[in-house]
């Protein structure tokens, strides 16, 4: 078996003499044999255990654990398996990292300073995802949406302060426990409709008209799937009867627009009606084309509504 002093080890390993001897001293690496004098003499066995230490290493283990690691040999490919998913989302980071610079120097001149609160915005947004990543939101949003979710919840942040927050969450407390006094209540009812329209007020002055398509998807996708009810202080009763009485809401309004014909100027007519389907939809164009085939063959429209309707869908 061969041996070699620690100079010799050193350099067919290419690990400093200063490194080995930190090795030696908190017990990672013992050379096998210790002379009269104090030379160290490495083994071939050291050498296979100091490969190790050097891999274990480069993916990213302190030494503290590979000196546990090789204690415990059997549990080393399980905790590769852990160190590569660790890395994967090490290297996610910083590619994150990477855009977030990017966009930085692309919005920023040589001559200007540096903008360290939109840093911060982008980072928070990043820590955002990352948060709902590994919550029940990820199973609502596609990726695009999911990115724009996480913005939304990290502007959130900027616009509210802790007070209007608090206004916010007991606002909505309220309204759900006046949804459920009145349960018993026909959702559909001037009841349903006027806490129907407390609902989307307080929502709508959340999320506004950019962001009604996650507001959409949040609800249809979530909550009416029974995702995420206990969060809001909802339970799957409530959703279902505020589900209906929201679109008695909004089609009472849809109603009092197609009301409206011939009775206000074309232009204004239309700036009405789009204004509204912006604010039930906002960018989720599938939905208004939905809205105008639902329209035109419903019984309660007029004839001519429904004519105008086809006008202005074509």
């Amino acid at each position: 078996m061969k041996q070699w002093y620690a100079k010799e080890f050193s350099r067919l390993t290419q690990v400093s003499v200063r490194t080995l001897h930190h090795y030696d001293k908190i017990g990672l690496l013992k050379p096998s044999l210790r002379l009269s004098n104090r030379y160290r003499l490495y083994s071939e066995c050291d050498l296979s255990k100091l490969q190790q230490i050097i891999a274990l290493k480069f993916f990213g283990f302190e030494l503290a654990q590979i000196k546990q690691l090789l204690a415990h040999n059997a549990s080393i490919l399980e905790n590769l398996g852990m160190q590569a998913k660790f890395l994967q989302q090490k290297a996610e980071a910083l590619l994150q990292a990477s855009k977030i610079l990017n966009q930085v120097t692309a919005n920023c001149g040589k001559e200007m300073s540096i903008p360290w609160e939109q840093i911060i915005q982008l980072i928070e947004v990043y820590r955002m995802t990352q948060q709902l990543e590994n919550s029940w939101i990820k199973e609502v949003f596609n990726p695009e949406e999911l990115e724009q979710y996480a913005q939304f919840e990290a502007n959130l942040k900027f616009r509210f302060n802790e007070k209007e927050k608090q206004q916010f969450e007991s606002s909505w407390s309220n309204l759900v426990n006046e949804v459920k006094d009145n349960l018993h209540h026909d959702p559909k009812s001037a009841i349903g409709v006027s806490l129907a329209k407390q609902c989307m007020d307080l929502i709508n002055n959340l999320y506004g008209k950019e962001n009604a398509h996650l507001r959409t998807t949040k609800w249809e996708k979530g909550f009416k799937e029974g995702k995420g009810l206990e969060d809001h202080g909802l339970t799957f009763e409530i959703v279902h009867w505020l589900d209906q009485a929201i679109d008695a809401y909004w089609y009472q309004r849809l109603y009092d627009v197609l009301a409206k014909i011939n009775k206000l100027p074309s232009t204004e007519l239309l700036a009405l009606w789009n204004k509204l389907l912006e604010e039930m939809y906002g960018k989720a164009s599938e939905s208004k084309v939905t809205i105008y085939e639902v329209l035109i063959h419903d019984e309660l429209v007029s004839k001519e509504a429904k004519e105008w309707l086809k006008k202005i869908s074509t």
